[in-house]
């Protein structure tokens, strides 16, 4: 759930929703905005491919590329059991992942820099295409409260692309039916050059 953005969208539109995030920062974040809207949202501390639930859902949501970040089959095929068992029966997994596409043509081996007084930063990639592995280093510097002196960051982190196809396969062998799928526009199908992807599948 990261910050808990999506959360507090379907909570406002009247869903019942858990939160599932590794990271204590993220839901630190998304607990804040609970706090704030006042909405009754259940935050877990997990592990995506060892998600417990204490009942069972209508839907599973992963968005924002984090499926990307599970680097071996086994990982994402211990998620897919996971959604398996805790989706009620006819329920819908929604998720997108970002593509090789976008990995070797669009972000791969290529550098970005952004500069303002507050927070600047330098976002390096580089793409491993024998292993469909993106490793991207992220340099922040943060200015500090009523200081001239700025805060360096240093962040590593590693995502994986999975063909719509393997993902179909993966699916099936965790007993899910893969109903549809989209370019990021959400309008059309799947392109040679969709650099984001998004996927339903049924239980």
């Amino acid at each position: 759930c990261g910050t808990g953005c999506m959360t507090e969208l379907l909570a406002q539109r009247g869903y019942d929703m858990i939160g599932v995030d590794l990271s204590d920062e993220m839901l630190n974040i998304a607990i804040s905005k609970r706090e704030q809207s006042g909405h009754d949202i259940l935050y877990l501390n997990q592990d995506m491919t060892e998600m417990e639930l204490d009942k069972p859902v209508d839907a599973c949501i992963s968005v924002c590329d984090s499926m990307n970040y599970l680097l071996q089959e086994e990982e994402m095929s211990a998620l897919f059991e996971r959604v398996k068992k805790y989706l009620t029966p006819g329920g819908l997994f929604i998720f997108d992942l970002k593509t090789v596409y976008c990995y070797r043509n669009v972000i791969g081996n290529q550098t970005w820099v952004e500069q303002d007084e507050e927070v600047s930063y330098i976002w390096e990639n580089f793409f491993y295409e024998d292993q469909d592995i993106d490793e991207y280093m992220l340099t922040i510097f943060r200015k500090q409260p009523d200081s001239n002196l700025y805060e360096r960051m240093e962040e590593a982190h590693y995502q994986r692309a999975y063909s719509p196809e393997r993902l179909k396969s993966l699916l099936a062998e965790a007993g899910l039916t893969l109903v549809d799928s989209f370019d990021e526009d959400m309008e059309n199908p799947i392109r040679e050059n969709s650099e984001r992807i998004y996927l339903i599948a049924k239980n």
